[in-house]
């Protein structure tokens, strides 16, 4: 899920009626399983010092670098072992009931495609590399795992009570762009920053974005960009602390944010607690704490 807006209405043919395709592994050639290595590595020399400790060791316990694009077969026993879920391929971005559907029933459903070699900066449509590398080894933290799982449950009521938008909000600045905090400082774990070669870099490095602790309903009520490195970036205190905020009961939140004004990317507001980059590590100020 990316925006909300999807490419199909009802499934094409040879989907089934979950929209879920087969892999169809022994069909990929050379060329794009050449793709896949060549993107891996090129992430491999950035996330180090990087990315969050549960996206790298979900890296290792799912091995995917074994040559090519991972065989769903091979790595699917591995991860439900870890955390119940299983990737399941889809022709493309699939109507928010269908996702919401698997995402609760502990399914990742991912594109079956690959980029092509002059695309490997940049893919409007999320392919099989984003999906699986940026999302899925996140799914191995039993805590994250949660937090997907809940995510996917509570999808319907949200679009039910007209607050959908909302809920797409919290998944982009959480699941697709979210940053943490650590003890050696920011550390990403959203798939949007860890698939991207220079996003990976921006998130963490760049001193143009705001990076705001993280707060449920400020998140809901901030507009976000597509096309774009983000303006914004949300900081979790960790992955247990993401699950513990949004495993509650949503009506009140949703009551609350009725008649409230969107949040422009840009803003900061004083009750933000703000990152700023130190000579040595983040600092946080505003809010609970000072410069």
């Amino acid at each position: 899920m990316s925006d909300f807006e999807h490419v199909f209405q009802e499934p094409p043919p040879g989907a089934a009626a979950d929209w879920t395709i087969p892999q169809d592994w022994e069909a990929y050639t050379a060329v794009e399983h050449q793709t896949w290595d060549t993107l891996y590595a090129r992430q491999m020399t950035i996330l180090p010092g990087r990315a969050a400790d549960a996206f790298m060791n979900g890296l290792k316990a799912l091995d995917l670098n074994t040559g090519g694009i991972p065989d769903f077969s091979v790595m699917n026993p591995k991860l439900q072992a870890l955390t119940g879920w299983t990737v399941v391929c889809v022709p493309g971005l699939v109507p928010d009931a269908v996702f919401f559907d698997h995402l609760a029933n502990k399914r990742f459903p991912s594109g079956q495609f690959i980029r092509k070699p002059d695309q490997l900066d940049y893919l409007q449509e999320p392919d099989i590399f984003h999906d699986v590398f940026g999302h899925v080894p996140m799914l191995t933290d039993p805590d994250f795992a949660a937090y997907m799982q809940a995510y996917g449950q509570g999808g319907q009521r949200a679009a039910s009570l007209g607050m959908l938008a909302h809920l797409a909000r919290l998944y982009w600045y959480t699941v697709e762009f979210g940053l943490m905090e650590t003890a050696k400082g920011l550390r990403i774990y959203g798939a949007g920053i860890v698939s991207s070669a220079t996003e990976s870099v921006f998130a963490v490095e760049d001193p143009s974005p705001n990076r705001i602790g993280f707060d449920l309903e400020r998140v809901m009520r901030t507009l976000y960009r597509i096309d774009d490195f983000q303006q914004v970036y949300f900081v979790i205190p960790s992955i247990e602390a993401l699950k513990d905020e949004t495993l509650k009961d949503f009506a009140p939140v949703y009551e609350r944010l009725k008649g409230t004004t969107d949040i422009a990317i840009d803003a900061v507001l004083p009750t933000d607690r703000v990152f700023t980059r130190g000579t040595q590590a983040y600092a946080a100020r505003g809010g609970r704490f000072a410069a």
